[in-house]
């Protein structure tokens, strides 16, 4: 079994900033991709970012030099730093991470992110 916690969401005005991490832990026994995806209100869950095991980085276009994706393979976490956010920005954010052998992915519960004044 593989366990997911997100944590970092809250309330925060337009501008602002807010990092969200995601702490994988159980039957690990190599992470490829790691990354975020969040759902609007009425709307398709989408990708934010992820980031490969080598590094590699890929944003949407709607959060590209806003937001910043890292990791921490010995932690076997994911970060999510979120800057100059927008009313837009608001929505449910998931962690996913895609397992190197067999490409099993798996899924957090979400954190809620607001943005507003």
């Amino acid at each position: 079994q593989v366990q997911l916690v997100e944590s970092g969401g809250g309330l925060v005005q337009p501008g602002g900033s807010l990092r969200l991490s995601c702490a994988a832990s159980g039957s690990i026994f190599s992470i490829n991709t790691m990354g975020w995806y969040r759902q609007a209100p009425g709307k398709e869950r989408d990708l934010v970012a992820t980031i490969t095991s080598g590094g590699t980085t890929n944003f949407a276009d709607s959060v590209k030099g806003r937001f910043t994706i890292s990791r921490d393979n010995a932690k076997n976490t994911v970060y999510l730093q979120m800057n100059s956010l927008k009313p837009e920005d608001t929505a449910v954010y998931y962690c996913k991470i895609r397992m190197l052998y067999g490409g099993m992915d798996y899924w957090g519960k979400g954190t809620l992110v607001t943005v507003s004044s």
